[in-house]
């Protein structure tokens, strides 16, 4: 089949990585979020895709838009067959979805119809999911709403952060991207409606998502932790000044603590700065202080005195 491949981070520069060991499928090009100013000199940064594109020697579009038929002269000169979006970052126009004679799939990070949009992974973490998964869809109008080809499901340990879960998802998502495009070849791929009932929603994370609250329970606190590390990382205010954490262990989780005990810092030994929650304990291993470079809590606590008292705050 001619394959045109959408996507733009490592999760979908994986994908694209296992479809082009394919000798039977010819890819004709890859689409990919134009190059942005990243780091402190602003240069610009190309995508995971779009260096494993040219590594590869596949053609590849950075088109700014979709919309209006901006795209379709390419795409009729490149007139795939199928089209396979991982993560592209873009909503796909009608003419784009209804041109390829297989249609178009979506390689979803989640076991849809739960956590539609675009920050599954994450927010799987944060809530204190214990499974998730991909899921092969074929795409239709709407936000993650096409009728469903296949699912495969990953477990998260409760120790699990942002990172070491994307990295297990996009080895699935090798997998069952491979299952699709052979059961679409061989023409035996079925597909099931989502339940629209079942249905919830994985915004993108924003800045006030990261904050931590620790007038709630400590597995809470550990989970928004560690679903947003290694980026962008969760933050409080201590000294009022941001410090971000990077790794976090749970202390206890039983036990009602006093209002002004909330968030304050009772111990800092070791390679431990322990936090009283609204229930239970959260223990910080790793942070990244404002100004400074990611640190372990050991080094941090080396560097500072009389943590212990101290409170953690909204600014």
């Amino acid at each position: 089949m001619r394959i045109l491949f959408m996507g733009t981070p490592d999760f979908a520069a994986s994908v694209l990585d296992r479809i082009s060991e394919y000798p039977d499928d010819t890819i004709v090009g890859v689409l990919t979020q134009p190059d942005k100013p990243r780091g402190r000199g602003y240069e610009l940064a190309q995508s995971a895709v779009k260096k494993l594109a040219l590594e590869k020697n596949i053609p590849v579009y950075q088109p700014e838009t979709l919309r209006d038929n901006a795209f379709l002269p390419e795409l009729n000169a490149l007139d795939p067959e199928l089209i396979i979006v991982a993560a592209y970052g873009k909503i796909l126009p009608l003419y784009v979805l209804d041109y390829p004679k297989y249609g178009c799939i979506n390689v979803h990070g989640s076991l849809l119809p739960k956590y539609r949009g675009a920050a599954p992974i994450q927010r799987s973490i944060i809530d204190g999911e214990t499974v998730t998964g991909i899921t092969i869809m074929k795409m239709a109008k709407g936000l993650d709403t096409g009728d469903m080809m296949l699912k495969r499901t990953v477990e998260i340990t409760e120790n699990d952060n942002f990172e070491t879960l994307h990295d297990k998802m996009a080895l699935c998502a090798r997998d069952a991207v491979s299952e699709a495009i052979k059961l679409i070849r061989e023409g035996k791929d079925v597909y099931e409606a989502q339940d629209d009932s079942l249905a919830t929603y994985a915004e993108k994370i924003t800045k006030d998502d990261c904050f931590i609250d620790f007038d709630t329970d400590a597995k809470s606190v550990h989970n928004r932790i560690r679903g947003l590390s290694p980026i962008p990382l969760a933050y409080s205010y201590l000294d009022s000044k941001m410090i971000k954490f990077t790794s976090s262990v749970i202390v206890s989780t039983d036990g009602e603590n006093a209002p002004e005990s909330i968030g304050k810092i009772t111990a800092a030994v070791g390679d431990l700065i322990t936090v009283a929650c609204r229930k239970g304990s959260i223990g910080i291993t790793g942070v990244l202080p404002e100004g400074k470079k990611r640190m372990s809590a050991a080094d941090f606590i080396r560097g500072q005195q009389d943590l212990a008292g101290k409170k953690l705050t909204a600014k």
